[in-house]
């Protein structure tokens, strides 16, 4: 999804099972941590091909730990597969710093994987804090996101998600989700507060 009056999203190419799989190989014989594609490159501005079982389960757990792992490396919070340059809708999150004192509700977010996932908004409330991007290095910006969310989509093992999310792990839900909409949090924040960083989040 676009900020309002931008551009829609391209929807990238559906790619076949086979080819897929040629592609999640390759990236996983490639350098590790995986590389983090940059704000410029077009997978980030593509809808992700939703995830339909194509890949074998042990591929699949290959994938999801090298996302993991690159996560952990970078360091963030949530890592999405068109970050490393795959465009499949499958996300992994975790935040294991909670903090009750936290004015952004910073509660911890035990790993979880996100496949095919959307979000709807529970309530009115909006707030805002800044926010940056492993695909963004190097500046933070404010964005208004909901307080609250209701999750829905499956797991690595297709088991259905269906949660309602509050604080700060629904900022990072909402941020990754984004990511398989082709959107980046540049399109929902504040511009004027834009600034340089050298940390990201």
């Amino acid at each position: 999804m676009s900020a309002p009056g931008g551009p829609a999203p391209e929807h990238g190419p559906v790619v076949s099972s086979r080819e897929l799989r040629r592609r999640v190989g390759q990236l996983l014989r490639g350098p590790r941590p995986l590389p983090i594609v940059q704000a410029g490159d077009p997978v980030l501005r593509r809808v992700a091909q939703p995830y339909d079982g194509e890949l074998s389960p042990e591929l699949l757990g290959d994938l999801v730990a090298a996302l993991r792992a690159t996560m952990h490396a970078a360091p963030g919070v949530g890592l999405a597969a068109p970050q490393v340059g795959l465009g499949l809708a499958l996300a992994v999150v975790e935040d294991e710093r909670g903090d009750d004192d936290d004015p952004r509700e910073r509660y911890e977010l035990p790993f979880r994987v996100l496949v095919n996932p959307r979000y709807e908004v529970q309530g009115e409330q909006r707030v805002a804090f800044p926010e940056g991007c492993l695909s963004v290095r190097g500046y933070e910006a404010v964005v208004a996101r909901p307080r609250s969310i209701r999750l829905t989509g499956q797991d690595e093992t297709g088991r259905a998600l269906d949660e309602v999310l509050t604080g700060w792990p629904a900022r990072i839900v909402q941020h990754e989700t984004d990511h398989l909409n082709g959107a980046l949090y540049l399109d929902r924040a504040d511009l004027r507060t834009l600034t340089a960083t050298g940390t990201v989040s």
